[in-house]
């Protein structure tokens, strides 16, 4: 059987001074409505509107004109991604470089068809996108390397095959084909900053 309380005037709440909520219909607390919502902004609105008389003239708010960002100058970020990728394409070519250089374009699509055929559907964002710049930006998006937000493209790979991460051989066959051509820097920092 389960135990009742006393409605004795021996509680807690009332031995300590403190007040009891009350849950009836009196202490009942709601949001005001829409419609004095709506009444206080007509209210705020009516000084503004009876201040100004026809004869006054309003001013318009100056318009200050916006510096349009010179292309001529890269980006911070974009620098030194720029210096990454010099250093790498410096370094000598290694085991990979040399089997990533055999690469043949077939070779690439069959890679991208598999990459495809993992997917429910098709890339429909990306069909004016080239063959290499899809590869890569597959790549920019994996996480299994490595984040790839403010290093070269060329870095990030070598350094995922270093720590035996297994990156695709495709995207460095990609990087190395068009050393001077494709960005080094991920689209998705290109994007962030």
């Amino acid at each position: 059987m389960p135990t009742t309380r006393r409605r004795g005037g021996n509680t807690a709440a009332s031995r300590s001074g403190q007040s009891t909520l009350s849950f009836g219909g009196k202490s009942r607390v709601t949001k005001p409505s829409a419609t004095s919502a709506r009444s206080q902004k007509t209210k705020d609105l009516e000084p503004i509107s009876a201040s100004v008389t026809s004869t006054e003239e309003v001013s318009e708010p100056e318009q200050v004109p916006v510096a349009p960002s010179e292309p001529s100058k890269p980006h911070v970020a974009e620098l030194a991604v720029r210096q990454q990728a010099r250093e790498e394409i410096r370094q000598p070519l290694s085991e990979e470089d040399q089997k990533a250089i055999k690469i043949t374009e077939q070779e690439l699509q069959r890679y991208w068809k598999k990459e495809e055929e993992k997917r429910r559907g098709p890339r429909v964002h990306q069909e004016d996108l080239s063959l290499h710049e899809k590869i890569l930006r597959h790549f920019d998006l994996s996480s299994q390397y490595g984040p790839c937000i403010g290093i070269a493209r060329l870095k990030r790979w070598r350094r995922a095959n270093m720590l035996k991460l297994n990156p695709p051989i495709e995207v460095l066959a990609v990087l190395l084909k068009e050393k001077y051509t494709v960005k080094q820097r991920a689209y998705v920092d290109e994007l962030l900053s």
